[in-house]
This record gives structure tokens, sequence and C-alpha cells, in this order.
């Protein structure tokens, strides 16, 4: 049956089922959803912008009306009726529609932060995510989406420290040390990187150390290690990865304060 309208359902939601759906027979489920980042406002995702589009999914090849300005459909092969959800405005249940917003998002940055909002809103989790994901074989996006899933789900400690050490070479900066035991009043604390000679530490932060109760213990851990004389620089994981070059950037600084001189073949990058 064809849904019917909820109070909390906006109008030009349902204006766009309606104006962009293929033509069904009467009575019958449309086959169009809102979908995207419009199925997860209608889900109750918050803190995102509206990009100011109603994006609209429709089965591939099934000849959707062509919309009006202010919608956008998108016809896809990987659409499932069992993916939208019935109840109010047709629209992709909410592990659906997080891959469709991050894979049409503008940019990097914007897919990432969809992917970690919808998880940390508890709109969807990992699994799903991971299983709508596994449907997409062929994306630009589909390895980054893939990395940040692993570092919502905490399990990218170890890889993380890796990224950062390749990051070093290709820049030219010494190796660090990983995983180092360090004491303090508060007592031993794993560091993920330490330069020991030069006494600069940085920290590569999954998604897991912004929940509150991790925040303001590493925030007490890592104040220690700074009152012991090391200079402490914090790196979100998910920077590490889309914005590289500036985070770098910090580090050679501190490196460069600590006495550190880089060799005349260094390569830059």
């Amino acid at each position: 049956m064809v849904a019917s309208p909820q109070p909390s359902d906006r109008v030009d939601w349902w204006l766009g089922i309606l104006e962009c759906a293929p033509r069904a027979a009467t009575g019958s489920r449309p086959r169009a959803a809102v979908a995207g980042l419009t199925a997860l406002i209608a889900a109750g995702l918050s803190g995102i912008a509206d990009d100011g589009l109603v994006h609209i999914a429709a089965p591939k090849s099934s000849h959707p009306v062509p919309p009006s300005p202010g919608f956008r459909v998108h016809e896809t092969r990987r659409w499932r009726d069992e993916d939208i959800v019935t109840v109010g405005v047709p629209r992709a249940r909410p592990e659906v529609a997080t891959i469709q917003a991050a894979l049409w998002a503008r940019t990097d940055r914007e897919a990432t932060l969809l992917l970690v909002a919808t998880v940390q809103q508890r709109l969807t989790a990992i699994d799903p995510l991971v299983s709508v994901l596994e449907r997409v074989k062929r994306d630009r996006r589909r390895s980054l989406l893939r990395s940040v899933l692993v570092d919502v789900a905490g399990g990218a400690h170890s890889l993380n420290e890796l990224d950062f050490a390749a990051h070093c070479r290709a820049r030219g900066l010494p190796e660090p040390d990983r995983q180092v035991v360090v004491s303090s009043a508060r007592g031993d604390s794993y560091l993920d990187v330490r330069w020991r000679r030069r006494r600069v530490v940085v920290e590569v932060d999954g998604v897991g150390h912004l929940q509150p109760d991790r925040w303001i213990d590493d925030s007490l851990r890592h104040n220690e290690i700074a009152l012991g004389g090391d200079t402490v620089l914090r790196i979100p994981s998910l920077g590490l990865r889309l914005d590289p070059h500036r985070h770098l950037d910090a580090v050679e600084r501190a490196l460069r304060q600590a006495g550190w001189v880089p060799s005349p073949a260094r390569p830059r990058v």
C-alpha cells in the first residue's frame, strides 16, 4: 500500500515523490523514495546542514520524471524495495541513506562527517553500514568510506600509527617510536608516537576518543606528560586521512623547535 503522510513529513518531500516517481499502478507502492541526506534528515539527523536539495532515489532505467528545480533524482542499480521505510514519506532506511549521502557528498570531508554523525547520533550502526557498503562495487569513494568505518568502529589503532609513520617517511621526518610507555603521576601511559630524543609526542585519536569519559581521561593524561617536559600534539584520525599536510606541518615545527635539523636532500611532500 502507498504510505500515508505523517505530521513530521515535509511537503516538499512528498512533492518530490509524487512528481519524480515513475508511474506506478494505482494503489501500489511508488518506486521512488527520498534518499541520502534528505532521508537522514527525515530520520532525525541533526547538526549537518541541509544542502538545499531534496534527494530522490529511483531504480535504474525506471525513467523517473525530470524533477523541478530544488530536487535531484538519483537512478540507482542498488535499489531494493526492502530498503525503503514505508511509514510516512517513503524514504531509504538510515544505513542505506547514510551510504548514499556519503557517496553523493560534495567533498570527502562532508562524506566523512556524515558517516560519523549518523553513528554518533545512533541513527544506524557499523555492521549495517558495512553491509550496505559491500554492495558498492565501483565508486571512487569506496575505499575512503571503508577506512572511515574502521576508524568509527575503533579498530584502527595500529593502522593509524602505520599511516602516520608512512606520512613521516614521505615527508622526510625522522622515524618515530610507536607504543612507547612513559610514567607519570597518573601511572604508566602508552603513547601512540614519540620521538624520545626530541621529547615530542603525537597521539592519533580515533572517533572513540570523542566520548566524554575518554576525552577527559586523555586530557588529564596528556597534561601530565606535557608537565613532564614533552610537547604533546593530538591529531584526529579522520583529520590525518582528510588533511594530513597541515597536521604534519605542526609535527615538523615541533621537531624543529626541539632541535631537529632536516637533511638537505629531504623530500618535501
